[in-house]
């Protein structure tokens, strides 16, 4: 499952490793965490992306922007210049073809997404 996450500065790889494990389906597994560049350094994602022993892809911002997701967000627009960050990171990085299995979940400081 490739697995989009938002996530605000400061976040704990414990609330990421918590929340992602909420949202991958059943007798499922991530293969990637994927984010906003300006996220993928964040301790709590590379610590939650070691912890789940996968890799961390990132995307810019203009990239994001140019995804159609369900659930578009004019507060994470105006915070970090684009409409949808973990919906359209799963998207992304799952590649063309794929679809949103899980739509974005909020949890405190993370917000993840799910496409297969």
């Amino acid at each position: 499952m490739y697995v989009g996450l938002g996530a605000r500065p400061g976040v704990s790889a414990d609330e990421v490793v918590s929340l992602v494990r909420q949202c991958v389906p059943a007798g499922c597994r991530a293969v990637v965490l994927a984010t906003l560049a300006a996220r993928a350094a964040e301790p709590g994602v590379a610590g939650a992306a070691a912890r789940l022993g996968v890799p961390v892809r990132s995307y810019e911002a203009a990239e994001l922007a140019g995804v159609a997701v369900p659930h578009p967000s004019a507060v994470a627009g105006a915070a970090v210049g684009t409409p949808s960050v973990a919906e359209a990171a799963a998207l992304l990085a799952a590649g063309a073809g794929t679809v949103l299995l899980v739509p974005k979940v909020v949890s405190g400081r993370v917000t993840c997404a799910v496409a297969g």
